[in-house]
């Protein structure tokens, strides 16, 4: 009987001191840069613009132009020439992403590509412009 009691008793003191600890922790010096958690969620921003072109050329070279510093993820659809971005507006702007995408030949919701760029496209790339 006296085991029995000892044993209960070590148990109880284990539990109720590492209950205190996890209380007691200061999760302030934790390192929070290697968590995916909602906060990084909310530093991005998902946006979709227009983008005129024609093919899978197109596809690539508007991704690949719009994949700067601060942007996670960019893709055009041919189709509906919708192009998706999610990004860190702390690091970029959708102006700027959009400037690049005019400065490869492709006209965005806001801006023209030069008339002397855009005339190096492939002939396949030509899409119907605004004017």
């Amino acid at each position: 009987m006296k085991t029995v009691k000892i044993i209960i008793i070590a148990l109880l003191a284990v539990v109720l001191g590492s209950n205190s600890y996890a209380q007691m922790h200061d999760h302030s010096k934790m390192d929070m840069s290697k968590t995916n958690s909602k906060m990084d969620m909310a530093s991005t921003k998902t946006e979709t613009i227009k983008v005129w072109g024609e093919c899978e050329t197109c596809q690539v070279t508007i991704e690949k132009a719009s994949k700067v510093d601060g942007v996670s993820k960019a893709n055009w659809d041919k189709t509906t020439k919708l192009l998706t971005l999610v990004y860190d507006p702390s690091k970029v702007k959708s102006d700027d992403i959009q400037k690049k995408i005019a400065a490869v030949g492709y006209d965005t919701e806001k801006y023209k590509a030069d008339d002397k760029v855009y005339a190096k496209l492939n002939a396949c790339c030509k899409y119907e412009r605004k004017k």
